[in-house]
């Protein structure tokens, strides 16, 4: 049915703590990485074929080859753990599952790229999870894993520190320029680009950043090698990926296995199946942002980029949102739409006014005083937003909109009230109908 490699989460109990990971080979991939030269480790992940797992499945070794070399200013390195799309949930499993595996996919970014120092932002509603990961850190320190005793510890002249940042709480501090603003105390507003991170990034200085799963990753590269990895999982999208499941199914958990995944395996092999054997009406794949498919087309479905594009969505961050035939379409959408709405930061125009439209819109169609003519007012808003903002909050609150309406129209009609034509407008009292008589029978 499928192998789970478990390269992210091994089935190995109180790895968390520092002996137990470096008992079961913790820290040889850095070690092995320190053998090669910055440009060979960079070469090494792009090779693997690893793509980001924060949801925009960008090329990893692609983005660090953007980091300009030379040691003439800081470089940064920003790694985000700003966790906050509904439905997704795999990056706090590795704050405390195996934090270490992140610090050590740090220390070979680091080097890779020529970083000397890191930031670890967490969701800042992660109370728990900040504590845990801090607690990874500074165990770290301490065994001289980070920072000044890395010389003695590993040997050589490079050190790279660690800093822990709680997030300001907020939707959009998971995008990344949003996320820069806030490490530097600015209020979280995405910026223009260009200038990219790697060029102009915090402070200004050269910046990457990636994704929690992402650099935990990069050890099981260095360990397996690039080869190995890159023969696991779907061609174009290599390797494992922690996929969060929730909603109706029997299991709901983070389990790690394999791109390219049949979807129909995962829902009811892992997880057990839908509760009280009823059918699947929809399935969000990668998180509340993307767009859902309808029950009876999940059949024969991959859990990878490239298969989930051909039928237009995304894997996202693999989060995998599962609806039995009891579930209400419209006030799903409006609940997700009234998240949007309310985690928009409001700097452009057809994010902040569409979302607020959008959500009272459907709530309209809710309670039952819309027509079907507000239907298709909801998809002409969403495609002015999507592709009219500068980041990608806009498209991620115009595509469940657009998606549930699409895949589910007629739930949508059906909430409606017929349509007021002109032809019953045209007479008022018996009479034809002046315009002063149209106005006041529309009051």
């Amino acid at each position: 049915m499928y192998t789970a490699p478990h390269l992210v989460l091994p089935k190995i109990s109180n790895l968390s703590d520092l002996n137990v990971y470096t008992a079961n080979g913790g820290y040889a991939a850095y070690r092995k990485a320190l053998t090669m030269s910055p440009d060979q480790v960079t070469d090494e992940v792009k090779r693997s074929g690893l793509r980001g797992r924060g949801g925009a499945c960008f090329p990893t070794g692609l983005k660090w080859s953007f980091m300009p070399k030379g040691n003439d200013k800081p470089k940064y390195l920003a790694i985000n753990g700003d966790e906050s799309e509904p439905g997704s949930f795999k990056d706090r499993q590795i704050f405390e599952d195996n934090p270490h595996q992140l610090i050590e996919g740090i220390l070979i970014a680091g080097y890779a790229m020529g970083i000397s120092k890191a930031f670890i932002y967490i969701r800042g509603e992660y109370h728990k999870w900040v504590d845990l990961m801090q607690k990874a850190v500074d165990q770290a320190y301490a065994a001289g894993y980070i920072g000044e005793g890395m010389k003695k510890t590993f040997g050589g002249d490079y050190t790279i520190d660690i800093v822990v940042h709680k997030g300001a709480g907020a939707y959009i501090c998971g995008e990344e320029t949003s996320l820069m603003n806030s490490l530097e105390g600015d209020r979280a507003y995405p910026r223009y680009k260009p200038p990219f991170p790697a060029n102009k990034g915090l402070w200004g200085m050269p910046t990457t950043i990636n994704n929690v799963e992402t650099i935990a990753t990069v050890p099981a590269i260095l360990t397996i090698g690039a080869d190995t990895y890159a023969g696991i999982g779907a061609k174009g999208h290599a390797g494992t990926l922690l996929y969060g499941i929730s909603g109706h199914v029997n299991k709901p958990q983070v389990v790690e296995l394999p791109t390219g995944m049949l979807l129909t395996d995962i829902i009811y092999d892992v997880c057990g199946g839908v509760p009280g054997g009823r059918a699947v009406k929809a399935v969000i794949p990668g998180g509340s942002s993307m767009p859902p498919l309808r029950g009876d087309e999940i059949e024969g479905v991959r859990m990878d980029e490239e298969s989930l594009k051909v039928l237009g969505t995304h894997i996202g961050t693999g989060g995998i949102m599962v609806m039995d035939d009891t579930t209400d379409i419209v006030k799903v959408t409006l609940r997700i739409a009234h998240f949007y709405h309310h985690e928009s930061c409001g700097q452009c125009t057809p994010c902040r006014e569409g979302c607020g439209w959008m959500e009272k819109v459907l709530h309209r169609i809710d309670h039952g005083d819309a027509t079907r003519s507000d239907i298709d007012l909801l998809l002409s808003v969403a495609s002015q937003i999507e592709g009219h903002t500068i980041c990608a909050l806009g498209d991620a609150a115009a595509w469940p909109v657009r998606g549930f309406i699409l895949k589910f129209r007629d739930e949508f009609e059906a909430r409606c009230k017929p349509d007021r034509s002109f032809v019953s407008l045209n007479v008022v009292h018996g009479r034809r109908a002046t315009a002063g008589s149209l106005v006041e029978s529309m009051r």
